[in-house]
């Protein structure tokens, strides 16, 4: 039950740190840097924060060639999924793109199931439907425009991306690597996709304001060694379908911080969308203390530009 606990408390931090994105990416766009460019750097300092961070534990950075081969394909992926959602910042209000990017506990679910025979309770069916109308009151803009067809693409393969990375770390090899080693490998051959792309173009952006510098830094730190950390860790300590739900927790941030920072307005429309996703969030967590039904599944379903 500890264990449990800690899982949800451990995925309910990766969601919200992982919220946090555009809070330290807007300030870099307005900088003049380009989407590879920040993301680059943010892979490139967190880095050697995971790798002091693995060092201190005591681990080996020694992989097998199989485990080698299948982090080459997590880090592409996660990269991937990293490389679409900050392109659609270009196309659409970050906290919109945030919350359309919470489609990717279906898709784990889905994946779950038609691959690993997963059953859908209906508990299960429940939830999901109950953080799809949250996510449908959230599809429009405030002025009822029709989302940008390329921004909204670009989150769903975003979502897509990670959703296959939150199943398959808790269904590989890497069941048995420690939870530091694998993040610290899928950030590192995440890099090369980054590096390959300015490699291509023959052009980096690098900050010419040294406040852009810490937003590099905390874009490293928060979003993504934290957040790929924690969401490790709690996909081996509850399962992927219950870290994935928990990632409502990230479009709830990235509103909030859209609001208070960027000067977003909150709809009667929007208010009872995030309400439904955090109820969502909390029949997750809440679970076996609600009721007898609720406490048979053990997972329900397997994580600001300015408009």
């Amino acid at each position: 039950m500890q264990t449990k606990l800690k899982g949800y408390a451990l995925g309910a931090i990766a969601a919200a740190t992982y919220g946090m994105n555009p809070l330290f990416a807007l300030p870099c766009y307005e900088a003049g840097m380009g989407t590879d460019s920040v993301l680059f750097f943010r892979y490139l300092f967190a880095i050697p924060i995971l790798g002091a961070m693995l060092r201190a534990r005591g681990h080996r950075f020694g992989l097998r060639r199989r485990e080698a081969l299948v982090l080459l394909l997590f880090g592409w992926l996660v990269a991937l999924s990293s490389l679409a959602l900050f392109e659609s910042y270009n196309h659409m209000a970050a906290g919109i793109a945030s919350t359309l990017l919470f489609v990717y506990p279906i898709l784990v679910a889905l994946l779950m199931c038609g691959l690993f025979g997963e059953r859908l309770t209906g508990g299960t069916v429940g939830c999901i439907a109950l953080a799809t109308a949250g996510i449908a009151l959230l599809y429009r803009n405030a002025d009822g425009s029709t989302l940008s067809l390329a921004g909204t693409l670009l989150v769903l393969v975003s979502a897509f991306s990670y959703a296959i990375y939150l199943v398959g770390v808790n269904r590989s090899t890497l069941r048995e690597v420690p939870t530091l080693k694998v993040t610290f490998y899928v950030l590192l051959f995440g890099l090369s996709l980054f590096a390959a792309r300015l490699l291509g173009t023959g052009r980096i952006e690098t900050p010419d304001r040294w406040y852009v510098w810490l937003d590099l830094l905390a874009l490293a730190l928060f979003p993504t060694a934290v957040s790929f950390l924690c969401t490790t860790a709690a996909i081996h300590a509850i399962g992927s379908t219950p870290t994935a739900i928990l990632g409502a927790l990230e479009p709830v941030t990235a509103i909030f911080f859209g609001i208070t920072l960027f000067g977003e307005r909150l709809t009667v429309r929007n208010a009872a969308g995030l309400v439904l996703i955090i109820a969502a969030v909390t029949l997750v967590v809440a679970g076996g203390r609600i009721s007898l039904p609720l406490t048979r599944f053990r997972k329900l379903f397997p994580r600001i530009r300015r408009s």
